[in-house]
């Protein structure tokens, strides 16, 4: 029995010694590091959005999209941003606009029942603009078509945006405020994507 216990001893050394070495040779992996690609990415895509009127919002909204550092993927990630906000304020406005009447002054949910009218239109806009983005390709006056109808359908979608918080001015009520301050998000965001293609349209090279 007593010369076991220094074989136990041993054992019990050896055990310990053997899982300090394992822990000294093999440590804990190191955190992964960003992605070149993606970190070349968001670098692309901030630079980009500085010929925006609201590059925070622009950055905010893409950086989580990837674009592989091509304009076109840019503008079209902005265009789809844009389609789902403004489809959730045309929500929004659909229905408050369904107790406008009861709840808010006459001059108030006129103003609710014609942003509700001018939100529905811009989101068919900007969902015909995403669609004539997907179409591109193809010979380079094609481009400059499809463009073109992107171009002019994004200009009116942010003017209708923009007619919903002007029809707003001369209402003092409380939906005033909510209605406003949505709609102005939706701005920033038809804005930029405005602008990221017009941007995309001019590198593309006149014949």
């Amino acid at each position: 029995m007593k010369t076991q216990i220094p074989i136990i001893i041993f054992l019990l050394s050896t055990t310990l010694t053997t899982i300090t070495t394992t822990t000294t040779i093999n440590p804990l992996p190191p955190s992964p590091s960003p992605q070149p690609n993606e970190s070349n990415d968001k670098d692309f895509i901030r630079t980009s959005c500085k010929t925006t009127l609201y590059p925070q919002t622009c950055f905010t909204s893409l950086s989580g999209y990837s674009v592989q550092q091509d304009p076109g993927r840019l503008a079209r990630a902005a265009i789809g941003v844009t389609l789902f906000q403004a489809s959730h304020m045309a929500k929004y406005v659909a229905n408050i606009s369904r107790h406008a009447d009861y709840s808010c002054s006459p001059r108030a949910a006129a103003a609710v029942h014609d942003c509700y009218s001018v939100f529905r239109d811009a989101v068919d806009e900007i969902r015909g603009s995403l669609s004539e983005m997907r179409r591109l390709g193809g010979s380079q006056e094609g481009m400059r078509f499809h463009l073109s109808n992107v171009q002019t359908w994004m200009s009116a979608a942010l003017t209708n945006v923009e007619t919903c918080t002007d029809g707003f001015d001369d209402v003092a009520d409380d939906v005033k405020t909510d209605v406003c301050e949505r709609a102005v998000k939706v701005k920033e965001v038809t804005s930029n994507a405005l602008a990221l293609i017009n941007s995309f349209a001019s590198s593309i090279q006149t014949p």
